[in-house]
């Protein structure tokens, strides 16, 4: 009876463990994961042209830069990271003339070849980045969210520069 009740108690505490620790090898594999964003990334929307340029700075961080060009003037600029900190991958936004200027940063919640999404639930707008590879030469980042109780989305297809 007493190896049926400690194998029991061995089950339940292997049951209860919290979930282990993503490793360095899984690390590096949603790194090599993210990378399909470097390049220069444009498109043309009705009134502005869009650039997103993304370069590899070491072996942990992507940085990259977001702007929009209209009438030769630059309309919105945002510096963008995609780093690895305290084991997980972070897509960090920092917006001039929002959130005080300060970084926002956005948890990745799933990434698979070609598709990485980050959230940051207490974010106003938008809680969910979202980047997708269509092909070599074509990716679309999808931000979304939760404004006055209705769910948004905006879309940006891009497709390489050559």
């Amino acid at each position: 009876m007493s190896k049926f009740c400690i194998g029991i108690a061995l089950f339940i505490c292997a049951c209860s463990r919290p979930a282990p620790i993503v490793n360095n090898a899984d690390i590096a594999d949603q790194f090599r994961m993210a990378q399909f964003v470097v390049g220069l990334w444009n498109s043309e929307s009705s009134n502005a042209m869009n650039y997103e340029i993304w370069t590899q700075v070491n072996d942990s961080t992507l940085s990259g830069r977001s702007y929009s060009i209209s009438n030769k003037d630059t309309v919105s600029s945002e510096n963008l990271r995609l780093v690895h900190r305290n084991g997980e991958l972070a897509y960090i936004p920092t917006v001039s003339g929002q959130n005080d200027g300060l970084p926002v940063v956005f948890k990745l919640t799933s990434i698979a070849d070609g598709t990485m999404i980050f959230e940051n639930p207490g974010h106003d707008f938008p809680q969910t980045i979202k980047y997708e590879r269509i092909t070599a030469d074509s990716i679309v980042a999808e931000i979304s969210g939760i404004v006055k109780g209705e769910r948004r989305t905006v879309q940006f297809p891009m497709r390489r520069s050559k």
